[in-house]
């Protein structure tokens, strides 16, 4: 009898270590957003250019070399497609733009949001972006926001901040003006609440627009 107590207990335990042994850790979840980022870097053929060359080009990315500009400071991915009409979010200013997004997770290659489809066409997320002393902050407008309604904050992701330094931000007032458009690859960390809490990276098609 004892010896079967003893073999049960064993056997619990080995099992018990076997599940922390495979529980995955935050580094785990990290080598998987590397991985899952080389992946469609490689996949779609980008060019990666340091942002010294992309400063040289006037803070631009070729689009049909399919350049893209990785920020260092953030591990964000920049592809300029548009720059846009009008002008700049400059400092100290305020201003409401409209954002029409395709959200896609890098880790199982699927869209899981966005709002640039016939049901949420005529509804862009609405967002006030401050720019102050070069920095810029912003947050969705509640009631107004498929990204806060899906995730529960009203908080832009850090990630979708970045080109504004770059894009202009206007309304189209000529056949020939056309709004900013950019793609983001953003990691985990400058991504929205859920992206953090799971390790995973996103990738991000992008419109701005001056709102009203």
């Amino acid at each position: 009898m004892k010896k079967l107590v003893y073999l049960l207990l064993f056997l619990t335990g080995a099992i018990a270590f076997q599940a922390c042994n495979h529980e995955e850790t935050y580094a785990d979840k990290k080598k998987k957003q590397r991985a899952a980022i080389s992946s469609y870097i490689a996949d779609s053929s980008v060019k990666v250019i340091s942002e010294e060359q992309f400063y040289a080009q006037d803070s631009t990315t070729d689009v049909s070399k399919n350049e893209w500009v990785l920020f260092n400071s953030s591990g964000v991915y920049m592809q300029i497609i548009r720059k846009g009409c009008g002008k700049k979010i400059t400092s100290g200013e305020t201003a409401t733009v409209l954002v029409r997004f395709t959200e896609r997770n890098l880790l199982t290659d699927t869209i899981t949001l966005s709002n640039n489809n016939m049901y949420y066409g005529l509804f862009p997320d609405k967002m006030r972006v401050t720019c102050t002393s070069g920095t810029y902050s912003g947050s969705f407008v509640s009631g107004s926001s498929v990204m806060a309604t899906a995730y529960g904050s009203t908080a832009v992701p850090t990630g979708w901040l970045v080109p504004f330094a770059f894009v202009k931000v206007g309304r189209p007032i000529t056949e020939s003006d056309e709004i900013a458009k950019v793609r983001l690859i953003v990691p985990a960390e400058k991504g929205q609440q859920s992206a953090s809490q799971t390790t995973t990276p996103y990738l991000y098609d992008l419109t701005f627009e001056r709102g009203r």
